[in-house]
């Protein structure tokens, strides 16, 4: 990203608000400088020859005017950056959750949920350095050694030309350290990336892993990758340090430069009092903004990267707004078709899901069975309108699924993943997740009719301090998953059930209850399973291979 992504402007009123005001604090600021230099300048030179109190009581309340416009000046941008950046950073959060929700579920599934989960979160909170340091920074280079070097030039010549040509000098230096340091970022952004994949995944598996007795294991995994994001980050911080060293040093030799040609012509008569110490106050100034710029660049760095990530994925995805919103008729119930649909996750050359066909017909239950990683998820993902076919299309009610309102489809649709989300309340609260005012009577038949009925509607989950008993096993975090599905059916807010594996860990009886309750149902339902009842209970069954998905009769 430039100085200032045009993309960012385009996308938020905001951020171009905010970079007007922060020209005019700049010029403000400017004036300051200049003011504040020649006043303390004229108090000095007129206190060494000899002038009275009354003679500097001007110049110390103009001295003072300007200290305290400057310090406003600062202050106010400093306000303002805050409020804009967090206002930002919740419309990046909205446009990258609306992309990635509506149309993004390919790029996160090669981008790793785990680094989409940093980027939303902590990868965007790091612009917070960018807007109130960086940004305003960048508007004190563009105003301040400009008028600086301008008026050093119109009170003395010679030490005008020698910041004009020693100044370039920093900018130059910034460009090379900011080259360097941009890589830095973007290996630490991957580090970043990498433990949030990393972590992802072990608390995706965690059941499993603790069921084999292998979790253990797995936290020195853990150990490893955190300390290359340390390593990573403490390579990123050491070329910041040495950056600001070598900015720091190139000023100094600038200033130094002109002090020293001042100081001559001043031992020799050339310069009177007053110019040259203006000169000497003026001149670190022009060099401050530059080697201000330079530091701050470092904070704003990591928030670069991630912006730059996240405009990424929202320009790669089309977002809802981008679709013609054609409502799905709600009278009819649903209807799925898929024509010879093919999906290749970007970045990966092997297919997820391999060229498929199929039909899925109101009122019927569809299983999909087949080996892991044959694109079981992929297809349901697919039904969803969360990832895009590399070819091939999806029909909703002979609607293209492109074409079709997402958020109004997934009203229509009760879906049950793996491992369903199980929030901070109770279990009424879980089963009703989405909904309001729900019967408990309706509640309790759907947990019911899920094989969950012993559960109290009134215990708490995930809260600390929770009685004990109270939080679910995996099966009975899938058994209030499908009561929750089955509450949207019972209250004809769904007419088709998504469910992956939904009797997976459920014993004999308990899984017999759950394929009843789906056989009851009387709703459109696709199934991935495995087990051999819940296949027995299907209308048919669309059987996945890796490499030439069929569909079978039951």
């Amino acid at each position: 990203m430039g100085a200032v992504d045009p993309r960012l402007l385009r996308r938020s009123r905001a951020v171009r608000s905010h970079l007007i005001l922060a020209v005019l604090l700049g010029v403000v600021s400017a004036g300051a400088v200049v003011v504040q230099a020649w006043a303390l300048s004229q108090v000095i030179a007129r206190g060494t020859a000899g002038a009275g109190t009354e003679a500097v009581h001007g110049g110390l309340f103009v001295l003072a005017v300007a200290v305290l416009v400057r310090a406003a000046a600062g202050w106010i941008h400093h306000v303002v950056a805050a409020r804009t950046a967090a206002s930002v950073k919740n419309a990046l959060r909205d446009d990258l959750m609306a992309a990635l929700l509506t149309g993004g579920g390919g790029r996160v599934s090669s981008t790793g949920s785990g680094a989409a989960a940093a980027l939303v979160g902590s990868g965007l909170d790091a612009l917070d350095g960018w807007f109130a340091r960086y940004l305003p920074q960048l508007v004190l280079c563009a105003v301040v050694p400009a008028a600086v070097a301008g008026t050093v030039l119109w009170a003395d010549r010679t030490a005008g030309l020698t910041i004009a040509l020693t100044l370039p000098l920093v900018p130059f230096f910034m460009v090379l350290i900011g080259l360097s340091t941009a890589a830095v970022m973007r290996r630490q952004w991957q580090s970043v990336e990498r433990l949030g994949r990393h972590f992802a995944d072990l608390l995706g598996g965690l059941p499993t892993l603790v069921a084999l007795d292998r979790a253990d294991v797995q936290a020195e995994g853990l150990r490893r990758t955190g300390e290359r994001h340390r390593a990573a980050t403490m390579r990123g911080l050491r070329v910041a340090f040495l950056s600001a060293l070598v900015l720091e040093l190139v000023a100094t030799l600038s200033v130094a430069v002109v002090a020293v040609g001042v100081g001559l012509r001043l031992v020799h008569g050339g310069m009177d009092l007053q110019t040259a110490l203006f000169v000497l106050l003026l001149a670190p100034e022009a060099y401050l903004p530059l080697r201000q710029l330079g530091v701050h660049y470092h904070d704003s760095a990591a928030g670069v990267a991630a912006l730059d990530k996240a405009f990424a994925l929202m320009d790669d995805v089309p977002t809802d707004s981008s679709r013609v919103r054609r409502p799905t008729p709600r009278a009819a119930r649903p209807v799925l078709a898929v024509e010879d649909v093919s999906v290749t996750y970007p970045g990966r050359h092997a297919p997820a899901l391999e060229p498929l066909s199929m039909t899925v017909h109101e009122g019927e239950i569809v299983a999909v069975s087949g080996a892991s990683g044959s694109g079981k998820s992929t297809l349901l993902a697919l039904l969803l309108g969360l990832v895009e076919p590399s070819s091939g299309r999806v029909r909703v009610h002979g609607n293209v699924m492109s074409e079709v309102s997402l958020p109004e489809w997934h009203r229509q649709v009760a879906w049950v993943p793996q491992v369903p989300t199980i929030v901070t309340g109770t279990v009424s609260d879980n089963v009703c997740l989405g909904l309001d005012g729900a019967p408990a009577a309706e509640v309790r038949e759907a947990l019911a009719a899920a094989g969950a009925g012993h559960l109290d509607l009134g215990a708490l989950l995930g809260e600390r301090g929770a009685p004990a008993g109270t939080s679910l096993s995996a099966g009975e975090q899938r058994r209030v998953g499908v009561a929750r599905a089955l509450l949207r059916v019972r209250l004809g807010l769904a007419d088709l059930l998504l469910l992956d594996e939904p009797t997976a860990g459920l014993d004999v009886d308990r899984e017999a209850v759950v394929v009843a309750a789906l056989r009851d149902s009387d709703v459109t339902c696709l199934v991935v399973a495995h087990r051999s009842r819940l296949l027995a209970a299907a209308d048919r069954i669309v059987a996945l291979s890796a490499r030439s998905p069929l569909e079978a009769a039951s």
